[in-house]
């Protein structure tokens, strides 16, 4: 979703500036917020893919 993006996007920008400034606790912040990020995507995706493997179930139920 657009908030995993951002996530991930806010982290790499932390990263870079992290980079310019060395300031290590800023990269940190950084690649936590876009794992943060990858992994919320992730789990959406298997929500999303779990759910349409349990609706197509019900389908095939439902026909005989």
């Amino acid at each position: 979703t657009m908030d995993n993006d951002l996530d991930q996007a806010k982290g790499r920008i932390k990263q870079a500036a992290g980079d310019l400034t060395d300031n290590d606790k800023l990269k940190n912040e950084g690649k936590t917020d876009e794992k943060a990020g990858k992994v919320k995507e992730f789990l959406e995706d298997a929500k999303d893919k779990a759910e349409d493997w349990v609706d197509k179930g019900r389908e095939r139920l439902n026909k005989n």
